[in-house]
C-alpha cells in the first residue's frame, strides 16, 4: 500500500514539475520576444519546415476525413433529412472541429516529435551547454523560432485542410451519394458564418503554440544518451496531443458560449 502511495506522489510530483517548467520556459519565450527581429532568419526555415513539410500529411488526412464526414452525415440524414442539408453539417463539422483539431494532432505528431529529437539531440551532446557558455542564448536561438512558425503556419495549413475537407466530402456527395454539386453548394451556404471561420483559426494558434512548446521544453530536459531521446520525443508527442484536446474544449466554450455565442 504503501509502495501505491510513493507512486502516485511520485508521478504527481513529476507532473508538477512539468508544469512549473513549462510556464518557466514560455515565460523566457515571452521575456525574448523583443529579439524577435534578430530570428527572422531561422523562424522562415522553420516555417518552411513546419508549414510545406506538412502539407502531404495534411493533404491526404483532409481529404478523407472530408470524405468519411459526408458519407457519415448521408448515413444519419436517411428518410429524416432532406440531403441539401449534406453540405451544411459538412461545412460546420469541418470548419468549427475536424479541421482545426484533426490538423493539429497530426502536424503536432510529426512537428512535435521532430523538435524534441532535434533538441534532444543537442542536449544530450552538449551544444545547448555550449550556446550557454557562448552566451547564446538558447531559447531565442532555438524555441523563439519555432513557436512563432507554428503559430503562424497552424492556421495556414488549416485553411489548407478546411478546403481539401469540404472539397473531399462534395466530390464523394456527388459520386458515391448522388448529391449534386448546387445542391452541397446551397447546403454549405446556407448556416454558413465568418465567425466560425474565425474562431477554428483561433484555436489553431493556440495549437501552434502547444505544438511548439511541448517540443521544445522536453527537447530541453532530455538526458541519458539515444534512449533519453527516444522517451523525449514520445513524451512531447503525447503531451501536444493532450494538451491539444483539453485546451480545445475551453476555447470552444469561450468561443462558442461566451465571444461568438447567437442565442438570445
Amino acid at each position: 500500500m504503501g509502495s501505491a502511495f510513493r507512486l502516485i506522489g511520485s508521478v504527481f510530483l513529476n507532473f508538477l514539475q512539468d508544469v512549473g517548467g513549462t510556464f518557466l520556459l514560455l515565460g523566457r519565450v515571452f521575456r525574448s520576444v523583443r529579439e524577435f527581429p534578430r530570428t527572422i532568419k531561422p523562424t522562415l526555415y522553420q516555417m518552411e519546415q513546419i508549414g510545406i513539410g506538412s502539407i502531404p500529411l495534411v493533404l491526404v488526412t483532409s481529404v478523407f476525413v472530408g470524405a468519411v464526414a459526408a458519407v457519415q452525415a448521408a448515413y444519419q440524414f436517411q428518410d429524416y433529412v432532406p440531403m441539401r442539408f449534406l453540405g451544411t453539417v459538412v461545412g460546420k463539422s469541418v470548419i468549427l472541429e475536424l479541421g482545426p483539431v484533426l490538423t493539429a494532432l497530426v502536424v503536432g505528431g510529426r512537428v512535435s516529435a521532430s523538435i524534441a529529437a532535434e533538441l534532444g539531440t543537442m542536449k544530450v551532446t552538449e551544444q545547448i551547454d555550449a550556446m550557454e557558455i557562448l552566451a547564446i542564448d538558447p531559447v531565442r536561438y532555438l524555441v523563439l523560432p519555432r513557436m512563432a512558425a507554428a503559430i503562424i503556419m497552424l492556421p495556414v495549413l488549416t485553411i489548407f485542410s478546411d478546403f481539401l475537407a469540404i472539397l473531399g466530402g462534395m466530390v464523394v456527395a456527388n459520386i458515391a451519394l448522388d448529391v449534386n454539386v448546387a445542391t452541397f453548394n446551397e447546403g454549405l451556404r446556407l448556416f454558413f458564418y465568418v465567425e466560425d471561420v474565425v474562431s477554428g483559426l483561433l484555436k489553431t494558434v493556440a495549437f501552434g503554440g502547444i505544438i511548439a512548446l511541448m517540443g521544445c521544453y522536453n527537447g530541453f530536459r532530455t538526458y541519458g544518451g539515444a534512449e533519453g531521446v527516444g522517451k523525449s520525443t514520445m513524451h512531447a508527442v503525447v503531451s501536444s496531443c493532450l494538451l491539444i484536446l483539453i485546451t480545445n474544449y475551453f476555447l470552444a466554450t469561450v468561443l462558442f458560449r461566451i465571444i461568438f455565442y447567437r442565442g438570445t
